[in-house]
This record gives C-alpha cells, structure tokens and sequence, in this order.
C-alpha cells in the first residue's frame, strides 16, 4: 500500500516530525465544563475568576479585644490607664453590633467579629482591665490597628485567578471564600488506549507460552493522567484486521487522541498501517524518527485528530509518549508546556558508547560520588524493561553526531520525577537476595531509601574505590589463597575497609527432568557439545568461581585453559543476574548455568552445590560515619534479619555478619 506522507521508515529528525504532525492536527478553542468544587482539585481554570464580593465583605476584628477609637488610647501608659466607659453590648463573629463607639466609649469584640461604628482600632485584651462599666487600657494604639478592613484580601471585579491554572489546594480554598461553589474548567481530552499483537496478555490473566504481560496500557495510562486526559483503555487487540478495524473506528468516532501500543515494526506492523491509512485521512504521516530509544514510532491524523503508534518496548514507548504525546495532551488540555525540571550535572562512571547518527536518551541512575558531585551509571540495553524505567533517576541526552560519552565526562541529566532525591544509601555490586532482605527491613523500620545497582563484584570495588558507593557487594575467590575477598579489599587500598556478610551457597542450575537419577557435575556439563549453558558477566563473583573451576578441569586434563572454555556451548554468552541465568534454564533456551541455591528454588530448577562461599561489604571507613550506612549495618547484625537471611535456601548468617575490623 502507497503511504501518504513521509514513508514507512523514512527516517526524519524529531523537529521534522514534530512539524509534519502537528501541521496536521487541529488545535481548535479550548471547551470548558462546569464542575463542583469536589470535583475541580486538579482541574485547569478555564476561564478568568473575577472577584464577586469583597473578601471580607466587612471590616473585623482580628484579636479578641475592644472596638475603640484610637485617639483615645494616646495619653495610655503602663502606670497610668485610660479609663473608657464599656458598652454592655458585645460583638461575637457573626453578630452585627448596634451601638457606636463614641469618643471615650468601648465595645468588646471577638476574632472575626464586626467592627462597630465609629471604632476604628481594637485594643487587645493582653493589654486591657475590666472593672464593673469600665475599661482601662494599659497601651496606646495606632488608627487600623487589629482590624482587616473590607476588601483587604479580595476586593470586587479584581481577577484573582486565571485561565490556564491549576487548581490545587489553595485555589479550592480562594474560591470558597469568594462563595464559589462551581467553577468553569477546561474539558480534557478523552484518550483512547489500544495495546496490539497476539503476544499480549493482561495483567490478572493466565500467561501462556510465549505470552507477555501488558505493561504499556497501564503506565501509558497513567501518563495521560499526568498530563491532564482522561485515559481509557479499549483493549488487548490481536493481530486481527476485523477486530482492529473495529476498535480502531470506534476510537476515531470517540476521542480526542488515540494511542496503538506496539505493531510499529514492518511485518506485523503492516496490518496497524494499513487500518490506520484506511480510517480516516490524512493517516500515517511519519514513520521512523531519529531517536533512540523509539525508532519505529508512528504520527498519524485522523481528521485532524492526532493518533499515534508507540513501540512495544515499555522504556521506548513511554519515552516516546513524553517527547511527542504529552505536550499534545497538555495543550488540548490547556496546560502548560512541561519543562524537563532543572538539570543535574554529573560525571559518567563508566563509558557509554551510543547509536550512530540517531539523537538518543540514555536511562541513568545518579549516586553521590563523595564530596565531588554526583555519578551517573548508564542503563544499558533497557528500552525493553519497565523495570530499568522504574528504578532510573533520569536521562542524560547524546546528540546524533555523538559516538562515545567517555568515562568522567561530564553529563546533564534530566529527572524521571519532578524532584531529584539522590537515594540515601547507595549499593554497587553484585546481585544478592540477601541484599533484598536487608534493605526491606531497612525501609520499614528506618524509613532509608536505597539505590542497588548490579555490576558484579569487579566493577562494584571500582565504584568504591572512586567514591561512587557506600558499599560494595563482593564474593570474589582468590584463587592462590583460596579466600574470599581479600584481593578486593586490597585494591581498594588502606582507606578501605571489609564488613563481614553471610554465606550463600553457589552450585549448578539445571532441569531436573533432564536428569532424573543423578545431578549433573560440571565436568559433564562442560564437555557435552549438546548442553549449552548461560554464563554470567565478565568481573562477576559466580564467573570468577566459574572458570577457576573449569580451568581445574583443564589442568586435569592437560589441555589449553583457553580452548577448553572455547568448547563450551553457550559459555561467550553473558547476563548480569542469577534470575537471569535461571530463566534461561528454566524456559529451555539454555540448559545450565551457575548461581545461588534460593534463585534455583524459586525458578523451580534442579540445584547441584559446588561451593559456600563468602559474601561480604566492602567500603570506605568515613562511609562508615554516615547515618544510613550504620543503619544498614544494625540491620546486618540485627535478630530480625539474621532469622530472614537463615530461612532462605542456601543462605546462612555468620557470627560476625555486620562487622568490621
């Protein structure tokens, strides 16, 4: 089928697609709707607030006190009072007083009530004395003291609030003092959500092989809420021209956007471009934009109604959804544009090599880097995880003309969240459960937040070394001494010092229907061409452990440590978790892998052991004077945890868990 427009992966620069799109679209005048005021908290103001009633519509009191006039109060010293006659009258709030205040005379007044006439300062009570009909005053006062005259707040026909703003908390509170109880607000748009392909399922429903969850209905939902549409999802649509035709037209007749989730790449892709040429001109306007993540993302028209195709990866659509759908969304919502917040300036920890020729937003998470700044750790490979997405601080920006960003470089990283909060405690290191268990207990108890980032051992004592962690998670096996974690403290150097951690049991994952008499050994795993297995990334403790194993088996057999591991099925490919590596096995696209016994257990896996071994914290000892740092390690020491970490398979405390010399 011809496209119309710019063609099917005709790559443009997003200002390019920006323009082609919104040329397309009609912005027409905003429609307001009359809401309660229960309704109107998040609301945008459509119109200008005038003022309807002075606001106080009278002049009151502002003390308890009494209504005199000032003149009199002059000659008042502490050791000689004035003596004024009281009124028997009184003027609670609310009560509209009958008697004037004349000159030499009072009335007693509350706070809020009516000012009479002829008074014009209230004397407070502090500084006044009641005897019988007579009122002494002990201070003199100035004409206007403790009185709000009428108006003073809010005065008639003043615009007080304007069209375009937000009603939050203290807007509610200015119209109901003005007797407002509806307010005319900006209709928002209503958004269609559409997630495409056979593959998907949602959240609640059983999932089949070969099945994924839906995540990007939920969270693209979400953002329509953040930028003021009102999100609704018409479905999980299978790769089915009937069934998305159909949706598809209900969604142009309904909404005022409409948003495809996946189905933007060719292949399966062609049915979505074809129903959405078909449905209403002018269709598909851009395919293909220079950006990564989002490459593929589809702008297209209908009738001037903007609809556009987000990728299928989570990370990639919502960011797509930020750079072209939200500020659409706020604009035919009447809200302002939305700033990226302030930047936070950082320095690379590691090198990032990016995509050639495309404008690129790289996941970040930011770490104290200690008295220097803050470091930013790439997220490499997450345009496919929602869970990357989730735990990133922000997205540093790499031009199209940009190869490498070098390590130590400086960067500007724009916040996922409208406030940037560096996480108090910061982990580096290698992935551990017992981790988790620590840093739960640690949050309910102490309220810490925490940033764990997995890197494996190796690169977790870098991290340390350069100020970039509070502690390192670390299990490497010195091969000459046969200890743990020696060599990682020695790197380190004399700044650094080892708080002890537990023991967890290493050992081999495997399926145990494919080995139903005896486990596995890694001699067998190892030279059986047929058996691939997943290994972990280079620096990692369990590949450390890995190849010192395999290489025993090399010298046993007096061949080249080197083309040994060579012969290996699968042993090149590389994954930073022992989840990883059990999924892997588990699912069938590998048949063994190292890593800890829980992860085996909860994966169903079959477990053959190889090795306790030590995992420990390293860290740097001014680290240890910081507040959340001896948290953690009260945690570490702690019954509560202690009792966790044993109950866990393959896991045991030891008697010096959270110490350190």
């Amino acid at each position: 089928m011809a496209r119309k427009g710019i063609h099917f992966l005709k790559t443009v620069s997003k200002a390019e697609a920006e323009r082609v799109w919104h040329d397309a679209l009609l912005f027409g005048p905003q429609v307001g709707e009359m809401v309660s005021l229960d309704e109107a908290q998040g609301r945008v103001l459509h119109e200008d607030v005038l003022v309807p009633t002075d606001v106080p519509p009278f002049d009151r009191a502002l003390v308890d006190g009494y209504a005199v006039q000032a003149a009199d109060t002059f000659p008042a010293e502490e050791d000689a009072p004035v003596r004024l006659e009281l009124s028997p009258e009184t003027a609670p709030a609310g009560y509209v007083p009958k008697t004037e205040v004349r000159r030499g005379t009072a009335l007693e007044v509350a706070t809020g009530g009516i000012i009479p006439r002829g008074a014009d300062a209230v004397q407070m009570v502090e500084h006044s004395e009641v005897e019988g009909h007579e009122l002494r005053l002990y201070k003199s006062i100035a004409p206007g003291a403790n009185i709000q005259g009428a108006g003073a707040d809010m005065r008639v026909g003043e615009t007080v609030l304007r069209s375009g703003q937000i009603l939050t908390t203290r807007e509610l509170g200015v119209l109901a003092a003005m007797g407002i109880d509806t307010v005319e607000v900006s209709r928002r748009p209503r958004v269609a959500i559409i997630s495409t392909g056979d593959e998907l399922v949602s959240p609640g429903q059983p999932l089949g092989p070969g099945k994924i969850f839906d995540s990007n209905a939920t969270t693209v939902a979400a953002a329509v809420k953040d930028n003021g549409g009102v999100p609704e999802f018409l479905g999980v649509i299978p790769d089915d021209e009937e069934a998305l035709r159909a949706v598809c037209g209900k969604a142009r007749d309904d909404f005022d956007v409409v948003i495809l989730s996946g189905g933007t790449s060719k292949g399966a892709g062609d049915l979505t471009f074809g129903i959405i040429d078909s449905t209403a001109s002018p269709g598909i306007l851009v395919h293909g934009v220079g950006i990564k993540p989002g490459k593929p993302i589809v702008l297209a028209a209908w009738g001037g109604r903007p609809v556009v195709v987000l990728p299928g990866f989570p990370t990639s659509a919502i960011i797509t959804f930020d750079l072209f759908v939200a500020p659409v969304i706020r604009r035919l919502a009447n809200l302002p544009e939305e700033s990226d917040g302030e930047l936070a300036e950082a320095r690379l920890a590691v090198g990032y090599h990016s995509a050639d020729g495309r404008h690129e937003r790289v996941l970040v998470n930011l770490v104290r880097r200690g008295g220097e700044g803050l470091a930013a750790y790439p997220i490499a490979g997450a345009s496919g995880s929602i869970h990357a997405f989730s735990q990133a601080d922000g997205t540093m920006e790499v031009p199209a003309d940009c190869t490498v960003v070098r390590e130590g470089e400086k960067v500007q990283v724009a916040p996922l969240a409208r406030s940037l909060k560096v996480a108090d405690l910061t982990l580096i290191g290698s992935h551990c459960r017992g981790v988790d268990l620590a840093l739960a207990i640690l949050r309910k108890e102490r309220r810490i937040t925490a940033k764990v980032i997995h890197v494996g051992s190796s690169a977790g004592i870098e991290a340390c070394k350069r100020g970039e962690t509070d502690l390192a998670g670390v299990h490497l096996l010195d091969p000459a001494s046969g200890e743990y974690n020696v060599q990682a403290l020695e790197q380190v150097g004399p700044g650094g010092t080892l708080v002890k951690g537990y023991i967890r049991r290493q050992g081999i994952y495997f399926r145990a229907d494919d080995f139903p008499t005896d486990p596995p050994n890694l001699e067998l795993l190892s030279s059986d061409p047929d058996l691939r297995m997943l290994n972990r990334t280079r620096g990692a403790g369990t590949r450390v452990l890995l190849d010192l194993l395999l290489d025993e088996i090399a010298d046993r057999r007096g061949v080249s440590r080197t083309d040994f591991r060579a012969q290996i099925s699968g042993y090149s490919a590389e994954t930073r978790s022992h989840n990883a590596v059990a999924a892997a096995v588990a699912s069938g696209r590998a048949d063994w892998g190292l890593g800890i016994e829980a992860v085996a257990e909860a994966y169903g896996l079959g477990f053959h052991p190889l090795r306790d071994e030590e995992y420990d914290f390293l860290t740097l000892r001014d680290r240890l004077e910081r507040e959340p740092v001896r948290a953690f390690l009260e945690v570490l020491r702690s019954v509560d945890f202690r009792q966790a970490l044993d109950a866990l398979p393959g896991f045991a405390s030891d008697p010096r868990t959270g110490e350190w010399e």
